[in-house]
């Protein structure tokens, strides 16, 4: 009875405290659980999310800040058809092949070139025992010539070799190092690789803060780890190294766009009133001033055919541009340019938007199902019922051009500043037929050029002769061979 007694007593004791702690457990738990949510939550802090992309300027025409397309620098080979094309000159080294394996494709400019680089990567544990002093390199492959593949392996006669990776491990594995060497606590993300313009290696790491309690990632800077050496080197956005192509991580700005786009009337417009969100992702091009941007669509929630703007992001400063100009998604485009060779079953890349004469344009490769590349297209971002196909830029080109000019869209001569017409005598003039369209070559006296144009260009160049008076419009072109805009046969008609 005195025993039982005594540990009544006990269990008595003790029900407050086992109470006092079930009380602070559950207060901790509240205060894990709802302390993000008081000071992260959208819900309570939608203005500071729609405002963390920063200022979004209003552009007026994307046509001037697109690249103008130039036949020989035009992107005809994607991520996928990058990792084919690296595939097969890694797998001609079997013993290269056998003991790395490709990393992740980035796009970048080296240089005056757009190319794509990934690392060799170790591809096991016993591999990296076995080679632990680092990986033979990386492929370089030309984003605007499939046939320029290069297995890089020594810069200057100097062996190359990527000891801090990913694939790597104890203090060789980059994410390790740098948490070991001062960045416990920084926040880090996107670890791209890049290669500066001499082709050294590096690991790019965006360093970014949370604006917003526990979210709103912004990044405020780059870590740039030496791929080889381990040196580490820190900076702000201002003073990154111009060879860095990327500071501000895609799925930053991804966030940052739809957050701008669905806050537009606070959190709580679920009518979706002026909601915007991104189209297809984002893509990186160039711009017309050679630098690096995110490009997407903007459509309004629920819409999936049309866009009803264009933002342009710089990838190193984030400064934002919105251009209110409609025209089709991405989607939309890459479902055109197929729909136009349906009999072959193709499949389009991503498109890439550039400038024809002033005309804002996706560019765009068909592949098989192998994904090697059969044909391009062209599709006018303003109109995707407007599309050029064909097996050649040039030709694809041409065929965009004509049917642009069929749809009653006149190329405006006067659209950009280095517009040439030319009065002149045909010399020699000759017609070829591809994919069922005629296209007829000439010269003409006192030019040692060789023009094109096509018969849906002008209806008078199937009946034009040598020695026929005639008056065309062309872009200024340093090449051999140069398609012509518009084409007037003076002898024809009562023409004076």
């Amino acid at each position: 009875m005195r025993a039982e007694s005594k540990k009544e007593k006990i269990n008595v004791k003790f029900k407050p405290f086992h109470r006092a702690l079930g009380i602070i457990a559950l207060l901790l738990l509240l205060y894990v659980t709802l302390l993000p949510l008081l000071t992260s939550s959208a819900m309570f802090y939608s203005k500071d999310y729609r405002e963390i992309i920063g200022e979004v300027k209003d552009g007026k025409e994307i046509s001037n800040h697109i690249a103008p397309l130039a036949i020989n620098k035009v992107r005809v080979v994607d991520r996928q058809l990058a990792y084919l094309l690296g595939e097969k000159i890694l797998g001609s080294d079997p013993a290269l092949g056998s003991k790395t394996e490709l990393g992740h494709f980035t796009v970048q400019k080296v240089g005056d070139e757009l190319y794509w680089v990934a690392p060799l990567l170790h591809s096991g544990f016993f591999k990296w025992i076995n080679n632990s002093e680092g990986t033979d390199g990386y492929v370089l492959v030309s984003a605007t010539n499939e046939r320029d593949v290069q297995l890089v392996q020594s810069i200057n006669g100097k062996p190359l070799k990527i000891k801090y990776q990913s694939e790597a491990f104890f203090m060789s594995q980059m994410q390790r190092y740098l948490y070991f060497n001062g960045y416990a606590t920084t926040g880090l993300e996107d670890y791209t690789f890049e290669i500066d313009d001499n082709g050294m290696p590096y690991w790019v790491v965006t360093k970014y803060k949370k604006r917003i309690g526990f979210g709103g990632n912004d990044a405020v800077g780059v870590v740039v780890l030496d791929a080889q050496t381990g040196e580490i080197k820190e900076y702000d956005i201002d003073n990154t190294p111009d060879w860095v192509d990327r500071i501000q991580p895609q799925s930053f700005i991804e966030d940052q766009l739809n957050d701008w786009g669905e806050y537009v009337h606070g959190y709580w417009n679920f009518a979706n009133e002026n909601k915007l969100q991104i189209t297809e992702g984002l893509t990186l091009v160039y711009g017309e001033d050679g630098r690096p941007y995110w490009y997407t669509g903007l459509t309004s929630v629920g819409k999936d055919e049309s866009a009803v703007g264009f933002v342009l992001v710089d990838t190193r400063t984030k400064e934002t541009t919105y251009y209110h100009q409609s025209g089709a998604t991405e989607y939309a485009a890459r479902r055109s340019a197929e729909g136009k060779v349906q009999e072959k079953g193709y499949n389009a890349s991503m498109p890439v938007p550039y400038t024809i004469n002033n005309i804002p344009t996706y560019v765009m490769t068909l592949k098989d199902g192998g994904g090697l590349v059969k044909m391009y297209a062209m599709v006018a971002i303003n109109d995707y019922t407007i599309v050029g196909v064909g097996n050649t830029m040039r030709e694809t080109m041409m065929s965009f051009k004509n049917v642009y000019n069929m749809a009653d869209n006149r190329i405006d001569p006067n659209a950009i500043s280095d517009r040439k017409v030319i009065n002149s005598v045909v010399a020699r003039i000759q017609s070829d037929i591809k994919n069922g369209n005629s296209f007829y070559y000439f010269t003409v006296d006192g030019s040692p050029k060789i023009f094109i144009g096509s018969s849906q260009l002008s209806n008078e160049l199937p009946v034009t002769e040598a020695g026929d008076s005639i008056s065309i419009s062309f872009d200024a072109d340093i090449e051999d061979v140069i398609n012509v805009s518009s084409f007037d046969n003076l002898n024809l008609g009562d023409k004076k």
